[in-house]
């Protein structure tokens, strides 16, 4: 899956078929109420551009569960976002192209990594949410990690099967990424290793339980195996980002011709297991804006003037200096609980200094 069509299907997962300047409007992202549930519209596969002969197979055998592809990309972006928001980049969508981070991941960089592992772990996530859910008849619901039930409950509702979800993500995503190149070889494997964290959920998987009874009494409880919260497979990849293999690509020839893979650049480092991120291209420094490398610079960015960490304004200001202002809110407060059974609030107004890079 390459960055254009994370765009696609983006397109794919909105409600409207709606078009603007000629590009299919899916940058607003889903942060607004619009996007709270998935869109009626039928996915035309032929429609979507950019399907290799592979991916169009996949989509016209499994297209019930193409909505949960596309739900999966927007909540891997999400989460770049979330994980991002006090870094200088910080994983931003642009407007008006059809490559939705522009040309920032053009190059084989650590968030080229990143992103391409939270959106696989991501549509593996959603697939399998989806399929417990019951909104395809392809897939349902996992009966291999059950074992006895618990003193006082016994097993129904409809465990999460992350392995088909996984097997989702692995047959789509990486449909394109069969040439003989480095950016080929560091696609596949950075997908596997955002995959590997849905793999890894099974250890983490937890009790999701149901009472039944008079009045609520939860005489019997009816439980089942459900996934994590998907922010804890955005914190475990993010910790991967920080810590990802620098690596080089060596050219070697086979009976097809000449392919490259990636070795560690550095020998004394540990290689990278399936679970690390690796990359072979460094990074922009974000300071500044330029269009060549999609950097947006970390102008007006809100920064903590009491953190010394990446996001204080110190290291995200780039040394420029910040502007301090203050800013008046309207916020609920001396809120009381009143039997039975309401809450009721006054309003008060709050001043705060905002601080922004220069």
């Amino acid at each position: 899956m390459d960055l254009y069509q994370i765009g696609y299907l983006m397109c794919v997962w909105l409600s409207s078929s709606r078009v603007l300047g000629g590009y299919p409007i899916w940058w607003s992202l889903a942060l607004g109420q619009q996007y709270s549930s998935l869109g009626s519209q039928p996915i035309l596969c032929g429609s979507i551009p950019g399907l290799v002969p592979k991916q169009l197979r996949f989509c016209r055998n499994y297209i019930e569960i193409m909505p949960s592809v596309a739900e999966g990309v927007k909540l891997g972006i999400q989460e770049c976002q979330h994980q991002f928001r006090g870094r200088r980049w910080n994983c931003t969508t642009i407007k008006d192209n059809l490559a939705i981070f522009g040309p920032v991941l053009d190059k084989a960089t650590r968030e080229s990594a990143f992103v391409h592992a939270i959106a696989s772990a991501g549509v593996a996530f959603a697939v399998t949410r989806s399929c417990a859910e019951g909104t395809s008849t392809m897939c349902g619901c996992d009966s291999h990690h059950k074992g006895p039930p618990g003193e006082g409950w016994k097993w129904g509702g409809c465990s999460e099967d992350a392995e088909f979800g996984v097997l989702v993500s692995r047959e789509f995503a990486d449909a394109r990424e069969n040439r003989p190149d480095a950016r080929s070889a560091m696609n596949r494997h950075n997908n596997e290793a955002g995959r590997s964290v849905n793999t890894t959920i099974l250890d983490h998987m937890h009790l999701r339980c149901k009472c039944h009874g008079l009045s609520g009494s939860c005489e019997v409880k009816t439980c089942w195996w459900a996934q994590p919260d998907f922010r804890m497979l955005g914190d475990y990849l993010k910790d991967k980002y920080d810590s990802a293999s620098e690596m080089v690509v060596e050219k070697h020839r086979e009976s097809r011709g000449w392919v490259e893979t990636l070795r560690v650049k550095y020998n004394f480092f540990k290689h990278p297991t399936e679970r690390d991120l690796v990359y072979y291209e460094g990074s922009p420094n974000f300071c500044e804006p330029n269009p060549e490398t999609g950097s947006f610079g970390t102008r007006d960015r809100a920064c903590n003037v009491s953190s010394h960490g990446i996001e204080g304004c110190d290291l995200l200001c780039c040394g420029r200096g910040h502007n301090t202002r203050t800013e008046k809110r309207k916020e609920k407060c001396h809120c009381i609980f009143h039997w039975c059974c309401y809450v009721s609030c006054q309003e008060c107004v709050r001043v705060y200094d905002v601080h922004t890079c220069k």
